[in-house]
């Protein structure tokens, strides 16, 4: 698997006054925590809401379904649903469905409003070989999420693998519904948090870099309480 991010320091002269870098950023690497555009995921070579591909996608960058969306940030109530409470994690095989999210939600002891954020742990750290096996969300929760009208989707789980098609959060929950997804939220610290206060619910911030045409950016989810 490709690095996240390779980076690269430039040094100008032998005593330089200032030191700067570039950096190459893998954005849906499995390592870094980012937000995926709807252009991420054609479907039947269309972009969401049904925009040729070839159009949609350029070579000079996003023409249509690009992150610039997000360049103002999002700002909305964020909902944690911890799949594995108590700092436990899910089997490698486990299926979740509605019903699950559910009875998270009933533990958490809150409701939800239409435009929250849902913010799913599975206690993962997916940033391994793809041939490893992965929990992950089924059909029936993108019917759940799309029920609750949830605005964005945050997690440390997303699509199962090995991968099964449709996969139901990339080719069904972004690409045919428009859901934003942020994929690999570190939500440990969160979860702790979470518990300590028994407070499930907190001001989500996402304020993602402003980079023009792209299929996703980096991002550093903020929990505000």
């Amino acid at each position: 698997m490709p690095a996240g991010v390779l980076q690269a320091v430039n040094f100008n002269g032998a005593k330089p006054p200032a030191m700067t870098d570039t950096l190459v950023l893998n954005t849906h690497n499995a390592g870094l925590t980012h937000l995926d555009a709807v252009s991420h995921m054609p479907v039947e070579e269309q972009v969401h809401p049904g925009v040729p591909v070839h159009g949609a996608v350029t070579p000079t960058g996003v023409q249509h379904g690009s992150a610039d969306a997000f360049s103002e940030g999002i700002v909305t109530r964020g909902v944690l649903l911890d799949l594995a409470p108590g700092g436990g994690s899910l089997p490698a095989d486990g299926r979740i469905a509605g019903t699950d999210l559910d009875s998270a939600l009933e533990r958490a002891g809150t409701t939800l409003s239409a435009g929250d954020a849902v913010v799913v742990r599975g206690g993962w750290d997916i940033n391994q070989p793809l041939d490893q096996p992965v929990p992950g969300l089924d059909l029936s929760a993108v019917q759940w999420l799309k029920e609750h009208d949830v605005s964005v989707y945050v997690g440390d789980i997303s699509d199962a693998r090995p991968a099964r098609f449709p996969m139901p959060m990339h080719q069904v929950a972004l690409a045919r519904l428009g859901l934003p997804l942020v994929d690999i939220a570190d939500l440990g610290a969160l979860a702790r948090h979470c518990e300590a206060s028994s407070r499930w619910s907190f001001l989500l911030v996402l304020a993602p870099p402003r980079i023009t045409g792209t299929t996703g950016l980096v991002v550093n989810p903020i929990a505000v309480f």
